[in-house]
């Protein structure tokens, strides 16, 4: 029997994740709360997989076993037989260690629970558990199926056999591992995040125009996107989220989220998802 991988949420992240373990020859069982959620998610994974058969990275036969590796519920205890599960919900602690609990009590002893978290502590997911020995932080980058990186993340119970699992993993889903400790926002979003942020300040002073810092930063920076359209991109109330945990967690006012950043979210311009961000889609 194929070994099961049981994720979590079935957007953005969630789907990428269900979509690479299914590629990986795994057996996926993709979780979210409503049947709407899942068809969306599904529907993501087919349209990319079928942009690799349009460019013959792909066959078609390929892609059919893929989508039929994947499996969708609205059920938590669906995951019961899960070796290994993936969470990848919204950037909320309480929502985040409520699954942590009931994925404790429902999944066998051996399973190791995993987070995509982009800065939430994983030593306080695990805490939440009576196997934190066996939870750690998998902090995979957008979008999951192109991008190589996987952000692996010690919590301070985290055992190294845990550790060597996900290395494994992440390494049979064709993704590059590279570690850090438990620390607000960890390595990547310690290091964006506050960019970002500093360009929203320097556009809410006035400083330049949102096309100017962007394209100061591609053209002098090399950067694929600039900042603000990188929010835009990432979403608006998940950059304040981090911001808030990267706050919350070092108390060094260098992390205060700009009050431009607030505004927006406050007026539900959350970036590309919401069609007005920086930008208007």
């Amino acid at each position: 029997m194929a070994e099961i991988i049981g994720v979590i949420g079935a957007g953005t992240m969630g789907n990428g994740i269900a979509q690479v373990a299914a590629r990986a020859g795994y057996s996926v069982i993709l979780r979210d709360v409503k049947e709407e959620f899942l068809q969306r998610g599904m529907a993501a994974i087919g349209k990319n997989l079928q942009r690799d058969v349009d460019k013959e990275r792909l066959k078609e036969d390929e892609k059919s076993s893929i989508v039929a590796r994947i499996t969708t519920t609205t059920e938590l205890e669906s995951l019961r037989d899960a070796s290994f599960v993936i969470e990848a919900i919204t950037e909320d602690l309480a929502a985040k260690t409520e699954v942590f609990k009931l994925l404790d009590e429902i999944t066998g002893s051996e399973a190791i629970l995993a987070s995509n978290t982009s800065s939430i502590s994983i030593t306080k997911l695990g805490a939440v558990t009576r196997r934190p020995d066996k939870v750690i932080g998998m902090h995979f980058m957008n979008p999951v199926p192109v991008m190589k990186l996987v952000e692996v993340i010690r919590g301070m119970a985290t055992s190294d056999a845990t550790y060597e699992r996900v290395r494994g993993l992440a390494e049979k889903m064709d993704k590059t591992s590279l570690d850090c400790q438990d620390s607000p926002g960890f390595v990547s979003n310690r290091v964006l995040m506050p960019m970002i942020n500093e360009a929203v300040f320097t556009l809410y002073e006035g400083v330049a125009t949102r096309e100017s810092i962007d394209g100061i930063m591609k053209l002098g920076m090399n950067h694929p996107m600039g900042p603000l359209e990188l929010a835009d991109f990432i979403g608006l109330d998940v950059c304040l989220a981090i911001m808030t945990v990267l706050y919350d967690g070092l108390g060094d006012s260098k992390y205060r989220a700009c009050p431009l950043l607030k505004r927006y979210v406050a007026a539900g311009w959350l970036g590309r998802k919401t069609g007005r961000g920086f930008y208007e889609y």
